[in-house]
Formats: C-alpha cells, structure tokens, sequence
C-alpha cells in the first residue's frame, strides 16, 4: 500500500464513539466545529471531511464516520451532507430506528425471545441515505467496527484496503453492521462484492472507542512499510476522539452482591462499554504525554445531566432535543480547547 503525506502538518484523525441515539452529542459538536472550520478559512461550502485525513468509528459512531465521508455522487468526491443534515437526520429518524411495535413486543415478549427492535426502519434509513455507494468510493481513509460472531475476531471496514471486491462492501451494510446492537437488533450478515458472507455485530464489542484503532490504520496508510522506523508517526497524529456522554448511574454493592445472569446482563453491558473507552482514552493521554505533544489529542465527553437519559434508546422528543443541546452547551464548555486544537488542525507544514 502507497503511503500519503498531507498537505498540513499533521494527519488529523476524528474517532467517534458508540452511543446509540446519543450519538447526537458528538453529532451537535462537530455540526458546530464545522461552521467554526468554515468562518476560520473563509469557505461555507467546507465540510468535515475537508478538514480531516482519517475518519474512525463505532455503533453510532460508525454511522456518523460514513455518513461525513459519503460523496455526492459515486464519482463526483464533494461530501453528500453537512454535519448539521446528519444531525437532523437523527433527530427525525430515531422514532423509526427505535420503534418497538406492540406486535414486535408480543412475538418478541418484550425482548426476551429475539433482538428488542425490529431493523427495518434502520434498513430503509441506510439505503436511503447511502444508496448503492461502496466503501472503497468514500472520500476519506477510514476504520469502522464491527465484530465477526462466527470467525470470532473484529472484523474492520476500512476504506484504504478496499480496492479488491473482496474487501469491498456497500456503506449502507457497514452502517448496519457497526450498529447491531446485541439485545437491541438482530445480528446482520453482510456479503462483500466478491459475495463472501460475515454474520457481523457491533463493533463495540471490541473496540468502542476506536481512537486506538485510528492510530494503528493510521501508521499503514499514511507511512505504509516505513511506519515500522517513523519516529514521527505518533507525533505527527492530531486525534479529536469524541464520546457519547457519561452516564451518572452508579451501582452499590448492596444492590450487586446478589445479582444473577439476569439482572447483570444490563448493567455489565453499560460498565464494560465505559470501561472500554475510559481505557483507550487513559492510554492516549499517557502516549501524547511521554513525547511532551498532550496538546494534539482532544478527548471531550460530557457527563450527562440529569435531564438527559443514559439509555441508549430513549427517542422520546424531550430526550432528543436535550442530547442536541448538551452537545451544545458541551461545544461552548470546551471552545478554547476546540479554538486551539483548530489552529493546530490548519496549521501549515
């Protein structure tokens, strides 16, 4: 694989998390980030995918990383939506994605017998908005996860290895894939252009931050055989890593120390999702920290108030419009830090 040096001084990489329909966070963030890109060099018709040289996600996270690197058109390389479109687009279509029918509920008894949601809805959003692009026609080098259920191993959507149909895969699939949520949608089995199947769950499982993983696809495709001896290659990296909020609830022993197969099941979910995360992003402070460069990686994940449900389902019209406006309220919080960051972000060799 033939490396790639951008023009600006660094490579610059956003990693989104999983979340759910809290992915309207981050979402509302970069919408805001991107017309602040645009005032800074003058140009409205800018979208992310212009400012950054690698995109990295997660579940929803995965969902937004497709949808900033979508073209227009299969050949025409100008970006299908703004990040405040996406945004819209959440906001409108959670109530389908997230529908649990009294019919669904009853085959189903409310989840216990099959997956909680039905994926239709999802479905028909994806082919919409994707139409028949193909991973190896986004604009920008990406990773997007997803775990392999038969070949037991991460099974990871990027875009720079794609040239071979059997690499190669529809993003409305890679969409659906990355966010079947076990319990909350049934796993999906996607094929590759070359017709080979992968019976594929969310990508959380293995990585639900995947700033880590940005970093490793990172040193291929952009210093490809010499990221082996490039003493730059985590220097030369500028990483926004953007969460889905952190939930307030807490667990005493007195409520777990008599918890069974049941009752854990959720709240292990929640706790390993977290500690995923909290994990890669102690690393990365750690790394940037040891070659004296803490200022280029900008970790922002928002503690959720009390007015904003942890649930990763919640499409109720109250809970939507306050996960849009703590992503607002969490952009002004952290605009000093995202004023110097973009100035690193345009910063010239």
């Amino acid at each position: 694989m033939a490396s790639f040096t951008p023009e600006k001084k660094f490579i610059r990489i956003l990693s989104i998390d999983g979340g759910g329909v809290r992915g309207i966070i981050p979402g509302q963030i970069l919408a805001k980030l991107e017309h602040k890109l645009q005032a800074r060099t003058g140009d409205p018709e800018k979208r992310l995918a212009d400012y950054f040289d690698f995109f990295a996600g997660t579940g929803t996270g995965g969902i937004l990383s497709c949808a900033y690197i979508t073209p227009l058109k299969e050949k025409i390389r100008t970006p299908r939506f703004s990040a405040s479109q996406i945004v819209d687009f959440y906001i409108r279509y959670a109530g389908a994605i997230f529908d649990n029918t009294f019919d669904h509920k009853l085959i189903t008894l409310g989840g216990l017998l099959d997956e909680q949601y039905s994926a239709v809805g999802m479905e028909k959003m994806f082919a919409d908005y994707f139409e028949t692009i193909q991973l190896s026609q986004l604009l920008k080098p990406c990773v997007i996860t997803s775990y392999d259920i038969h070949r037991r191993r991460g099974h990871f959507f990027t875009q720079h290895t794609a040239s071979r149909p059997s690499s190669d895969f529809y993003v409305r699939d890679i969409a659906r894939a990355t966010s079947a949520i076990p319990t909350y949608f049934e796993c999906k089995e996607i094929a590759s252009l070359s017709g080979v199947s992968y019976p594929l769950v969310d990508g959380s499982i293995v990585a639900y931050n995947p700033a880590l993983c940005a970093v490793a696809e990172v040193s291929k495709v952009f210093y490809g055989s010499q990221a082996r001896t490039q003493q730059a290659t985590l220097p030369a990296m500028l990483i926004l890593s953007l969460g889905t909020g952190l939930p307030k609830m807490q667990y005493s022993y007195e409520d777990a120390k008599d918890w069974g197969l049941a009752k854990w099941a959720r709240p292990l979910q929640r706790m390993t999702a977290s500690a995923n995360a909290e994990a890669v992003d102690y690393q990365l402070q750690q790394l940037y920290t040891s070659i004296g460069a803490r200022q280029q990686y900008l970790r922002i994940n928002p503690e959720l108030p009390i007015d904003v449900a942890a649930e990763i389902d919640n499409v109720q019209p109250q809970n939507l419009q306050a996960l849009k406006e703590l992503g607002d309220t969490t952009f002004e919080a952290m605009e000093l830090e995202l004023d110097k960051f973009v100035s690193l972000m345009l910063e010239e060799e």
